[in-house]
């Protein structure tokens, strides 16, 4: 194992104080509303989904009961509510399965029943609702090719809710009448509710033609089930939304951000928050980062700078690495051989892409001792093979399933002098 410094270990404590602060049992209980007159049904979809079922439970006053689903390798035991677990990021039969438990949940109900809503990132892939005519072996190539291409994470959503009967508000429209409140920890920039699992709870006014506009964009032809679905003349209608819609944020990039910042105060410095909803491609984001990292560093001023919300990659290569660490590794090399940055860059969900880790760590020596090892920095992100790069140093950041999602975090420490970390 090789030594952590304290440098190393400061941004560790960082990214630690942003994941807690998005832990179920910490921001779902502020939120529940009142109990209703009648039934209280709990459904639920995304990786969090689990542990948010588990927060309801202990804190909710009355009888409830339901079904939520979760990432395989995410499921915690409840009492009253199932938990069922189902592929991510790419669909299958599992999903399937769920989906349907989940509609036949909210049938039947009254106006004086509640259905609570608990959504988290990852709720997309584990609602396989399909419609007439496509399979899922079609919604599975859809969906990878979707993940390779550096679609945005509300374009592929866009594009999924379109050709599915649970998102996009067919969840609400099978619960009707029956009151729905729903609560998201948002994995998404700005924390759009259409794009929070697809929306499964917030009907969506968006046409199939802009579906289609988004697969030509990148270059994707659309297999023959979905071509016929969206092509069909229903489809031309948008659905009118309902009179009130009850959504719920109850935690965010920006609140993760902030508990770092927090954290890193206590530490005796200043964070800058670049942002907490960047998007584009890892490696570009990466070269901006490294240019405000050189700025202060030609300064000699000590900066930490904190950002979130997510990256995306365009897949090239058949290696191995998630967004985080392509990032990273781009970051490195943009850097050089500079002695004064460590920086973190990890997924919240403790998951990169869909690899098992959460991110991975960059400090000042990691291109000598990559060299030393004969590695090819240069290589490996031409290869999209961040992973087995940061591996090979013991670098990688591994958490485990975190059971919370508010998508990616980075850190970036410059430090031209030496700090007394305690």
């Amino acid at each position: 194992m090789r030594d952590i410094d304290a440098h190393e270990n400061l941004l560790r404590t960082m990214f630690a104080a942003a994941v807690a602060r998005a832990r179920p049992d910490i921001c779902v209980p502020m939120h529940l509303p009142e109990p209703p007159r009648g039934r209280t049904i709990v459904v639920g979809a995304g990786k969090a989904a689990a542990s948010m079922a588990q927060a309801v439970e202990k804190h909710w006053p009355t009888p409830l009961e339901g079904v939520v689903v979760t990432r395989y390798g995410h499921a915690l035991p409840c009492r009253r509510i199932d938990v069922l677990e189902a592929g991510h990021p790419i669909p299958d039969e599992a999903g399937v399965v769920a989906a349907h438990r989940l509609f036949a949940a909210v049938s039947n109900l009254t106006v004086n029943d509640l259905v609570l809503c608990l959504l988290s990132g990852g709720g997309s892939a584990l609602l396989a609702a399909k419609p007439p005519g496509i399979t899922l072996a079609e919604e599975r190539a859809l969906t990878s090719a979707l993940l390779r291409s550096g679609a945005r994470i509300g374009e592929m959503n866009m594009v999924r809710r379109k050709i599915s009967l649970i998102r996009g508000g067919g969840l609400a429209a099978a619960a009707a009448p029956a009151r729905i409140v729903t609560l998201a920890i948002s994995d998404v920039p700005n924390d759009d509710p259409l794009a929070i699992a697809s929306g499964p709870t917030v009907p969506d006014s968006a046409a199939p033609r802009d579906a289609l506009a988004i697969l030509r964009r990148y270059g994707i032809a659309p297999p023959p089930g979905v071509t016929r679905w969206l092509d069909r003349p229903a489809a031309k209608s948008a659905p009118r939304p309902p009179a009130e819609i009850d959504y719920r944020i109850v935690a965010n990039a920006r609140d993760a951000l902030e508990a770092s910042a927090s954290a890193a105060m206590d530490f005796g410095l200043a964070p800058h928050i670049l942002g907490d909803a960047i998007e584009g491609e890892a490696r570009e984001v990466a070269e901006a980062h490294a240019g405000a990292a050189r700025q202060a560093a030609e300064r000699g001023e000590t900066s930490l700078f904190l950002s979130g919300g997510e990256t995306t990659v365009t897949v090239r290569g058949e290696g191995r690495g998630g967004r985080n660490a392509e990032y990273l590794l781009a970051l490195g090399l943009s850097l050089a051989n500079r002695s004064d940055v460590w920086a973190l860059a990890a997924d919240t969900d403790g998951i990169d892409g869909s690899e098992d880790n959460a991110g991975a760590v960059w400090t000042p020596d990691t291109l000598a001792r990559a060299r030393e090892r004969g590695l090819d920095p240069e290589t490996h992100l031409a290869h999209n093979d961040a992973y087995r790069f940061f591996a090979k140093l013991d670098q990688l950041v591994v958490t485990g399933p975190t059971r919370t999602n508010v998508n990616d975090f980075r850190a970036m420490l410059v430090a031209p002098q030496r700090l007394r970390l305690q």
